[in-house]
């Protein structure tokens, strides 16, 4: 039911969504002779998408969140485990292309096979299964392991999680399936945005994780004041921000999440 309704609210919450529905709902109201609250709700469409699609408001709600995790230094110690969080293969097209297909998190599984070829001994996890709501579900990690063991990973290093479907089960099912031991240094690779979450539940699930943030889809602080000169640009950030800050909140109400906004431990 999670799952579902996770899909259903995240749809429409998502800017670029939501915009069109108040713009649709406008001209419905135009068509009814409802002139009035027709334009009012038109007129608040249109200048939400220009805002959404033009000013750096997406940039700001994503620094905010890929900015909470500084990038990883090694110290000395070796990791004993690398999580991959999935994401950054498209299964569906993979799977009718007979090729790995990914998208724009494809620095997830780069940043992996860097640390899996970097840290020898260290076990590698791919933990992705089928977001997909509506088609056939095809499972992400079987096609992540073929594609680590191309790059010369072991297939006795490589453990895949192949049923989750969202971040909460990417932490539960890893958790149950590597069974940590006392002491272990795991590490744990997704989008820099998608860390916060990510960290939450891993720690709610008992899998004490280190961050390695990757994807981090803009320069710094200084994007927070560059506009986009492509209003589709600008709603697509806008719309991966949401869809996360959305996520941090709904899973800190179903107690999903250890806390609201996670942050590095202090040491």
């Amino acid at each position: 039911m999670f799952f579902l309704l996770s899909k259903i609210v995240g749809f429409i919450a998502l800017p670029s969504n939501a915009t069109a529905l108040v713009c649709g709902l406008g001209l419905c109201l135009l068509i009814m002779k409802r002139r009035r609250a027709g334009t009012g709700l038109l007129a608040t469409g249109v200048m939400a998408l220009l805002i959404f699609g033009y000013s750096p408001l997406g940039n700001v709600l994503l620094l905010t969140l890929s900015e909470r995790f500084p990038a990883w230094h090694f110290d000395g110690r070796e990791p004993d485990g690398i999580i991959i969080l999935g994401g950054a293969i498209e299964p569906e097209l993979s799977a009718a292309r007979k090729a790995v297909e990914v998208n724009g998190a494809a620095e997830r599984i780069i940043g992996g096979l860097e640390l899996a070829r970097r840290f020898p001994r260290a076990r590698v996890v791919y933990s992705g299964g089928s977001a997909n709501l509506i088609a056939d579900p095809v499972s992400e990690a079987p096609i992540a392991g073929r594609l680590l063991e191309t790059f010369g990973i072991s297939p006795e290093r490589i453990v895949l999680e192949s049923e989750s479907r969202t971040t909460d089960e990417n932490a539960r099912f890893t958790r149950k399936l590597v069974s940590p031991k006392p002491g272990e240094r795991w590490l744990l690779v997704t989008s820099a945005y998608h860390m916060p979450r990510s960290i939450g539940v891993f720690r709610k699930a008992g899998l004490d994780v280190e961050a390695y943030p990757v994807d981090w889809r803009t320069r710094g602080w200084i994007d927070a004041w560059t506009p986009f000169d492509r209003l589709s640009a600008g709603l697509a950030r806008a719309d991966t921000a949401v869809h996360e800050w959305c996520g941090l909140l709904a899973y800190r109400l179903t107690g999903r999440s250890d806390a609201l906004f996670p942050g590095p431990r202090q040491r």
